[in-house]
This record gives structure tokens, sequence and C-alpha cells, in this order.
């Protein structure tokens, strides 16, 4: 009984864990079938965000340190929101119905914010804030001009230089004036850690011997909290009602008058702020890097996929199915139940690690799309046009 909890608990918090992260990936890739790449380096803003959040309540002390978490939390969905807003603004909007330029797109992307975050200072924080006062404040006081359409180009064409060669010669002025107080990276590209309050460390017994963490049961908690959420906000508000009958037909919803560019912009950022809430979740787990991303951005896309394209049950379901495959197979649990059939407790004996567990995995994910290739629960009816 004490194993049976305990495979339990261990496939549901997995689950949870790809559940969480699998969320806004999976109201993305329905709405738009956007393959977004960089959804992993949302996770890590949401990450990082927390250990900043984590080292300014250290600095604090006292007994508000306790509660740094329900401060990172809302202000990880925040950053990553605003991250997933700009990168839909700037690039995804114009790479519509085009998959392969989308995917080129955001992984070149998610390489930009790897190295960001190895090698951001303040010479290059005041460089980008520099150039984009000077650049798009020029733009923002030209537009009041009744020929800024005329001469817009124009005005791109001279002000992107000159602003990038203004915020590029003031930073080098900076670095060789104050030399190490502002070139010194803030996070580098080893790992950082991010403490957990005292009421999350250790977990409850119970009396088989079994230890549930309070770190994955507040996780758990916390993914309740965002299926919940979202449900609300794409049942009963009118943006999730824009939002569903977007992804039902985009065509028909932009001539009955909704803004589909809006809806797509929300969209992304709710999806991308959710991903920053995941990032927060997971730095309760270990270190956090620029690779952090990296690590789960494969296994939410099995989930989306294997669930059914834009369906939220499905997606529920995939993550603890999978999940709990991940954890009986690697942990050799499946191979220990197999015992008395020496041929299969022997095959799934070479498949008890957690990387050859993942192969296993996937090539039974390859497997049942073969069979189901719309997933556990496919889209019905009119679905969205290409």
């Amino acid at each position: 009984m004490a194993v049976l909890l305990d495979v339990l608990f261990n496939g549901l918090s997995i689950g949870a864990v790809l559940l969480i992260a699998a969320l806004g990936l999976a109201i993305v890739f329905g709405l738009m079938g956007v393959i977004n790449l960089a959804h992993g380096e949302l996770m890590m803003l949401g990450a990082y965000t927390t250990f900043i959040v984590q080292n300014i309540f250290k600095a604090l002390g006292g007994t508000l340190f306790e509660t740094y978490i329900f401060f990172a939390l809302p202000l990880a969905f925040l950053v990553a929101a605003a991250a997933g807003l700009i990168l839909e603004r700037g690039a995804i909007r114009f790479l519509y119905g085009r998959p392969l330029e989308t995917l080129l797109a955001t992984w070149g992307v998610s390489l930009i914010l790897q190295q960001f975050v190895r090698s951001v200072n303040w010479v290059l924080v005041i460089g980008i804030v520099l150039f984009c006062l000077l650049f798009f404040g020029a733009l923002w006081i030209l537009r009041r001009r009744p020929d800024f359409e005329r001469i817009r180009n124009w005005v791109v064409t001279v002000m992107l230089p000159l602003s990038l060669g203004v915020a590029i010669a003031f930073c080098s002025f900076l670095a060789q004036t104050y030399k190490l107080a502002v070139t010194k990276p803030w996070f580098g590209a080893q790992n950082v850690d991010v403490t957990a309050p005292k009421w999350l460390r250790g977990g409850l017994p119970l009396g088989t011997g079994l230890q549930l963490p309070y770190a994955r049961l507040f996780i758990i908690g916390l993914t309740i909290i965002c299926i919940v959420g979202i449900y609300l906000f794409l049942q009963r508000s009118a943006w999730g009602l824009r939002i569903r009958a977007v992804t039902q037909n985009r065509s028909m919803s932009s001539c009955l008058g909704i803004p589909t560019a809006k809806v797509d912009a929300i969209t992304f950022a709710l999806g991308s702020g959710l991903a920053g809430v995941a990032g927060c979740a997971i730095s309760l787990l270990g270190s956090v890097g620029p690779n952090t991303g990296q690590n789960y951005v494969v296994d939410t896309f099995m989930v989306v996929v294997v669930g059914g394209v834009g369906k939220l049950v499905g997606t529920i379901v995939a993550a603890i199915a999978i999940g709990t495959a991940n954890y009986l197979i690697g942990s050799g649990t499946l191979a220990l139940l197999l015992t008395p059939i020496k041929p299969l407790a022997d095959f799934f004996t070479i498949f008890a690690t957690t990387s050859m567990a993942k192969v296993m995995v996937f090539a039974l994910i390859i497997a049942f799309l073969q069979v189901r290739p719309a997933g556990m629960f496919p889209q019905k009816g009119r679905t969205v046009d290409a």
C-alpha cells in the first residue's frame, strides 16, 4: 500500500510540474498554432524573477522572507507576460500561417534570452533602456505629424542606427569609467539557488513511512488554482468568450467584429505569464540556470500534443499520465512489480533511470500518436483556419 501511495503521489507531483509548464503552451498552441520554442525561456525568466525577489526579501530580513513566494508568483507572471507580449507584437504577429519561420524565430529568441541572462549587467540594461527611449520616443513624438506615414521609413532609417550608436557610445563610456561596478554579470553562466521558505521545507509524514514534500504539495495546489483560474477566465469572461470564438473560427470572428489581433496578443501574454508561474514553481525544486527551460520544453510539447491541441482536459490527463509513466519506469517500480514475469522485469530494468525512462515514454508517445494522431481529446467541429 505504501509503495502504491508513493507511486501515485510522485506521478501526480511530476504531472503537476509538467501541467503547470504546459498550460500556457496549450493555450497559445491551441489558439494560434504557434510552435513557441522560447516557451522554456519564458519559464526561465519566471524562475530568475523568483530568485531576484528572494534576494530582495532576504536583504529585508525578518519574517518577511517567509512570504516572498506570494510576491514572486504575480511578478513572475507579469515579467513573463510582458516578454511574451513584446515577442508577439515584435515578431510573431508577422509570421502567422508560416510555422517554419515561427519555429526558427522563436528558437532564435530562446538563444537570445539564454545569452541575455548569462551576460546581463548594468551596462547592457542601461544601453537597452537608452536605445528604447531614443528610438521609440522619437517615433512617438513624430507620429503626431500629419505626414508621418509618408516619412515613417525615413525616420526609422535615420533613428535606428543613430539611437543604437548613441546607446553603444554611452555604454562604452560607462564601462571605461566605472569598470567592474557596471560590467559584472548579475547572474553569470552558473546556476543560482532559490531557497524555499521554511514552511515549504520538509514534508508531511504519513503512518506508512511515506513523506509528502511540502514543496510538491504547494506546486500541486498552485496547479489546481491555475487550472480553475484559466477555466473561469475562458468560460466566464468576455475576453475568454472572444478567445474561444477565435479558436473555433477566426474568419467568422473577425467578420463579427472581434479584434483578432488583440485576442492573439492577450492570449500570447496569458500563455507566457503562465510559463512564468511555472518557472517560479520549478525554482522550488532545484537550482536555476540559463538552461532551466530547456529541461522542460520538450516534455511540455509532448503533453500538449498527446492531450489534444487546445484541449484543457486533454492537457491535464496527458500531464498526469506522462508524469506517472516517467516515475513508474524511471524509478524501477514497474520492473519491481513485474518481478514474477522475469523477461518483462529484465526488460524494464534497462529503462530504470531518468534518461532511459524518457526514451521509453517518448517511444510510447510515438506509438500512441500512430493510433490517435489528434491526441486523446481531438477537436470537434470547426477549428481555427490555417
